[in-house]
């Protein structure tokens, strides 16, 4: 039975996911569809990239992944199947798949142009339901991505931020602020431990100072800030029970310094 993921900014309140699951079912009745999320902020590509980099590796082989977060839908950007040893992922053309492209070696991207894989009759849009999940459905039925179109070399990576490691220590950038108002650095965990094990650090983050990790939210107080490695293996700073990014008045692209004497 294929598993097939769905990631958009699409929210819930429309029938647009319903719509696309829709889709999904009339081509690949067996599909199992699962949803990742559809509460990515409305055109947010390296928001929808983060949440899928956190997601797919805990899938099994042979998942197809759709994502859509497409502020061009309708226009001159592609539809793309980006295909690894293990995944498969179907969206747009705009970087939302940047950490795919990232961390996997194994890789192949087509540019979607088979018209007998998309619906007959394409909105401008809505490629979510015309064109993103019925190249899905039939990815999951078995078609092989050749089918689907050319290979090409020339697709759009989109920004993966990458922390600078230096004499006084780790300079890194806030990646992604969650729900709860956690923030999450590009600083990977093993990046982190391997430049302050046995020595002292401090992390700098607006005017916040921390000179500690912690192993849970409960080892702080309630409403004071925090440092921990977390699910994703990054380095995040929270406040237990509150919100850092308000608490700080941090966003999105912010630097982040790990101090190391």
């Amino acid at each position: 039975m294929s598993v097939i993921t769905l990631l958009t900014d699409f929210g819930l309140s429309d029938a647009f996911v319903g719509t696309m699951k829709g889709v999904i079912l009339g081509i690949c009745p067996e599909a199992r569809i699962v949803d990742l999320s559809h509460g990515i902020a409305p055109q947010r590509i390296e928001e929808g990239a983060f949440v899928l980099r956190t997601a797919y590796p805990y899938f099994p082989a042979g998942t197809v992944h759709v994502a859509v977060v497409d502020p061009g839908v309708g226009g001159a950007r592609r539809a793309l199947i980006a295909e690894t040893s293990g995944h498969r992922f179907v969206g747009p053309d705009n970087g939302l798949f940047a950490h795919v492209y990232a961390k996997e070696t194994d890789l192949r991207v087509v540019s979607v142009t088979e018209p007998r894989f998309m619906l007959p009759e394409i909105s401008n849009t809505f490629h979510g339901r015309d064109v993103f999940a019925p190249v899905a459905a039939h990815l999951a039925l078995g078609a092989p991505a050749s089918d689907f179109g050319p290979e090409i070399d020339d697709y759009e990576t989109g920004t993966v931020t990458e922390p600078e490691v230096h004499e006084g220590g780790i300079t890194g950038r806030v990646l992604h602020i969650d729900r709860y108002g956690n923030i999450i650095t590009d600083i990977g965990d093993a990046l982190f431990l391997e430049n302050t094990r046995g020595k002292r650090f401090r992390i700098r983050l607006a005017d916040l100072a921390l000179d500690r990790v912690s192993a849970s939210y409960d080892e702080a107080a309630a409403g004071a800030s925090l440092a921990i490695l977390d699910s994703a293996g990054l380095l995040e700073i929270a406040v237990n029970g509150g919100s850092a990014a308000e608490t700080l008045g941090v966003s999105t692209g912010d630097r982040v310094d790990v101090e190391v004497e």
